[in-house]
């Protein structure tokens, strides 16, 4: 679910500045009421253009289905299982996509309530009870007080926005080096080459079984072969050159997402769009943060991890060393050599694949071999298994 969302949001809401009058009208007036974030202040909107200084967002995916029974009996959960801070550098030169796993552990600061009340805060929660607990803003509050780092920005989604917006790009396609056979949720893929969209898309970013390792640490790597896929198909002509597409694309992210205050203008939608849309792929970096098993969930590596925040903090690029567990590196794509400037750290672990694309002009900052992703630039596949009950 974190691919569509993550890029859909950031990038297509360009359109408004493509499509005209009745167009830019319409997507406006789908977009939701708005969730006010913790200690938000309105301010005036920024003029129509790309936006001034860095940026700070979080995706959130909720798994509830909103009650609707295809999804399955969620027995009324609504789980944050996606949670994703993407930061894009004050002079919008490059772009880092943080995915925070969803049974990591972490401290719940105090949240309000939906009756004017406040949640206690707790020392110790898996992330994604947080939604749950005090919506957006209090996953947004979470995550800032985890990493230091303020958010300005925020946006939920559904699964059903997930299959509309696959479908308003016409698919996307994707690698399987070996063939995923997940028998909890139906997904079945032969390895070789798919264009997914609609139910299938989202069974794909779903399936947790079904790929090598059968863990949510493994499925994020996962998603990344799709989210590196779609934001190469979302820069292309296919899409940003076709007014129509971008058009139903914008307007599915519109009608599908609740935002933050601070995103639902239209002027600070376009304008991020305008942003995000001109970063060459080799510097958007998909990164995991490190965790290791325990507790009945995932433990954060604070002392590894922090090499990740800090360099977000620097507004520094970053560079990953591998791909990690649920997806290998596309054998059948050229590998540009990396600059001699930001060469990744050795990995110690087979598992992790060579970053095969270029470093960004500044020098980036080399992630341990611990914090596993890729680079939009990078073509990669999945890793299946048969598993499931």
């Amino acid at each position: 679910m974190l691919a569509l969302a993550g890029a859909s949001l950031a990038i297509v809401l360009v359109s408004a500045t493509i499509v005209a009058g009745v167009a830019v009208w319409n997507v406006a007036n789908a977009i939701k009421p708005g969730v006010t974030l913790i200690g938000e202040t309105e301010g005036p909107p920024p003029n129509i253009g790309a936006y001034e200084g860095g940026i700070n967002l979080l995706i959130v995916g909720s798994d509830s289905g909103e009650g609707d029974a295809q999804f399955g009996n969620r027995d009324g959960a609504m789980l944050n299982d996606v949670n994703i801070l993407v930061h894009v550098a004050q002079d919008h030169s490059s772009a880092t996509v943080v995915s925070f796993p969803r049974d990591m552990f972490v401290p719940v600061p105090a949240c309000p309530n939906e009756n004017g009340g406040t949640y206690r805060a707790i020392s110790s929660a898996k992330i994604n009870t947080t939604l749950i607990r005090g919506g957006l803003a209090c996953v947004v509050a979470t995550v800032e007080a985890f990493t230091g780092i303020s958010i300005e920005f925020a946006a939920k989604v559904e699964m059903g926005g997930v299959i509309q917006m696959s479908n308003a790009v016409g698919g996307v396609e994707v690698c399987v080096a070996k063939a995923i056979r997940d028998r909890q949720i139906g997904l079945y893929l032969d390895a070789g080459t798919h264009t997914l969209e609609g139910w299938e898309a989202q069974l794909f970013l779903r399936s947790r079984y079904g790929v090598t390792g059968g863990t949510d640490v493994a499925r994020i790597n996962n998603q990344y072969v799709f989210l590196s896929s779609l934001v190469r198909k979302v820069k292309s002509d296919e899409v940003l050159g076709n007014p129509l597409a971008v058009y139903q694309l914008a307007l599915a992210a519109a009608d599908n997402m609740q935002l933050s205050n601070s995103l639902r203008n239209i002027n600070t939608l376009m304008a991020i769009g305008l942003t995000v849309k001109d970063i060459p792929l080799e510097n958007i970096v998909f990164a995991q943060y490190p965790t290791t098993f325990g507790g009945g969930g995932l433990v954060a590596n604070r002392s590894i991890g922090n090499v990740l925040i800090d360099a977000i903090k620097a507004d520094l690029p970053v560079m990953v060393a591998g791909t990690g567990a649920g997806a290998v590196l596309d054998e059948n794509q050229p590998v540009p050599t990396p600059s001699p400037s930001a060469s990744p750290e050795p990995s110690g672990s087979p598992s992790a694949d060579p970053v095969e694309s270029s470093a960004p002009p500044v020098e980036a900052v080399a992630l341990p071999h611990q914090i596993t992703g890729q680079s939009a630039a990078q073509s990669t596949c999945s890793t299946g298994q048969t598993a499931g009950g």
